[in-house]
């Protein structure tokens, strides 16, 4: 056999093309457009997850916001008991044994109802350290404890709710960032369905080739996103 005979004819390739092109463009025609179907159905999904990370932490922002109302009224509600013990602090030590005695009384009637353990340690080491040292006021709503366990609450909801907030923004990019590809995929479509109707092979080969350099960078764009699940 010839070298000749051996290679073959230089328009073959054109050839080939020219006979299969409709197939060619009918292929990935069908898979560009499920590609954009993923791709939009994904970014609805996230959509959704946005949605729903949102509400949640609105929900905690607003059980947040109740916490520290309540605990700003105890607050408010324990300075007043403070008070009250203070000035019958002072009743016992400059008072009569009778009146002594009464204002002791009313400070264990006060102390059992409204005084929690942590508020009674803060005030029993509030008391030791003024005793200690009269002449620098040791406040017991200061405390650490008594102050963390007022508003603790508050706090751990408050980080639950910008966590969940941090999260529905990153569903939100993410489904900014496949809408975008989407667009993209939906414009390889559009020059696909141009080749298509197009007489000239050379111009229907151009427009495939654009159509698939724009299909392939948003495909790659699309599987650097993670795939969210339905449901």
């Amino acid at each position: 056999m010839s070298a000749t005979s051996a290679q073959k004819p230089p328009g073959s390739l054109i050839s080939w093309l020219s006979k299969h092109i409709e197939i060619i463009l009918v292929t990935l025609l069908g898979l560009a457009s499920v590609a954009t179907a993923y791709t939009s159905f994904q970014a609805s999904l996230y959509d959704s997850q946005m949605a729903g990370a949102y509400a949640v932490a609105q929900n905690f922002k607003t059980e947040a916001e109740s916490l520290y109302l309540e605990a700003n009224q105890q607050f408010v509600h324990d300075a007043q008991v403070l008070m009250t013990i203070e000035d019958l602090e002072y009743d016992i030590h400059h008072g009569d044994a009778a009146t002594a005695a009464l204002a002791q009384a009313k400070i264990d009637g006060v102390y059992l109802p409204s005084v929690s353990d942590t508020f009674a340690a803060a005030i029993f080491a509030a008391d030791a350290a003024n005793a200690a040292n009269p002449d620098k006021y040791v406040d017991p709503q200061e405390d650490k404890a008594y102050v963390a366990e007022l508003f603790d609450p508050y706090e751990k909801k408050v980080v639950e709710s910008e966590e969940k907030m941090a999260i529905g923004d990153q569903y939100n990019s993410y489904g900014d960032e496949l809408t975008l590809y989407t667009v993209l995929m939906a414009l390889s479509l559009f020059i696909l369905g141009v080749a298509a109707v197009l007489k000239k092979l050379r111009m229907q080969i151009m427009l495939v080739a654009l159509s698939m350099i724009v299909f392939t960078f948003a495909a790659v764009l699309t599987a650097m996103v993670p795939f969210v699940a339905l449901g």
